[in-house]
């Protein structure tokens, strides 16, 4: 049995060395994007816009997926997670935006908080590629 090629990627986020984790793992064709927020360097972008903030996240998963040889069409499964569920149509449009031909199967949960409290959302993506 061969062992399949495991490929790290990090986003240079300070939590990925103290939590242990990459900000996305592609092993064989399947690529996993842990979670991501709207933080650009230290700063949180669009502060009290979820609309805003998943645009800028589902941005930063394209480039991943990118990096590692796919594209947002090879996206089967994402997670969202919201602070507001009351605002869920904001995120949902945005989700739609980028996923509204593709349809990957997906979650939208509230959450009673992320790991900075001026984020609102925090999505997830699996991705398989041929």
């Amino acid at each position: 049995m061969s062992q399949l090629e495991r490929r790290n990627l990090s986003s240079g986020a300070m939590w990925e060395d103290i939590v242990g984790y990459s900000r996305a793992v592609k092993v064989g064709h399947t690529i996993e994007i842990s979670g991501c927020t709207a933080i650009d360097g230290n700063k949180i972008r669009a502060v009290g816009d979820p609309y805003c903030q998943s645009i800028f996240i589902l941005e930063k998963i394209s480039a991943y997926l990118q990096e590692l040889g796919a594209t947002l069409d090879d996206v089967v499964r994402t997670r969202i997670y919201v602070t507001d569920i009351s605002r869920w149509e904001e995120v949902g449009k945005a989700h739609g935006a980028f996923f509204g031909s593709v349809k990957p199967a997906t979650v939208m949960v509230e959450v009673s908080a992320l790991i900075h409290p001026e984020m609102m959302v925090e999505i997830e993506a699996t991705a398989i590629v041929k």
